[in-house]
């Protein structure tokens, strides 16, 4: 399994879906298996709920995909917030995909589905990768830059960094 970490607007779902294909397995994204089980999307659930309830939903759902699931994993983007979610993720192949605030405001856009970006986007942005960056680094057993490339070069260093381990 390779587990793909990193902010909003680094490619995770994109990169996870070129990964799974170079690599003839399947990709999962665990935001998709929380609008699945919660049957409405991540931002109505901030809206309704809060965050803690989407966050106790988030795990639920990484530990689940962990235990089940072979192929590429991406996760959302705050996941790796948590403690046990941190520790599931030892001794597999997680890659950060690191990503510049230009490049993310780029690839995020105004963010409206988006709840942790309501008010100035960039400057939320920026707030969530200096929080949020030492926490990837820190789990990650390989960091990708993904700024101004293409998501087909970034599955492809990946896919040779880990090689037979994949």
């Amino acid at each position: 399994m390779i587990v793909l970490i990193g902010p909003m607007g680094s490619g995770k779902t994109t990169v996870g879906g070129l990964l799974a294909a170079r690599l003839g397995t399947s990709v999962r994204d665990t935001d998709h298996d929380v609008e699945a089980t919660a049957g409405r999307a991540i931002s109505e659930i901030f809206v309704d709920e809060g965050e803690e309830v989407f966050r106790a939903l988030e795990r639920a759902a990484v530990a689940e995909a962990l235990a089940t699931h072979d192929g590429v994993l991406a996760l959302g983007g705050g996941a790796v917030l948590d403690p046990d979610t941190r520790a599931l993720l030892a001794g597999h192949d997680v890659v950060f995909l690191r990503v510049g605030l230009s490049d993310a405001v780029k690839r995020v856009g105004l963010g409206t589905s988006r709840p942790l970006l309501l008010g100035n986007v960039r400057g939320r942005i920026k707030a969530l990768l200096d929080e949020r960056t030492p926490i990837y680094e820190s789990v990650a057993t390989l960091a990708v830059e993904t700024d101004g490339r293409e998501p087909d070069d970034v599955a492809d260093e990946i896919v040779a960094a880990l090689g037979a381990r994949a």
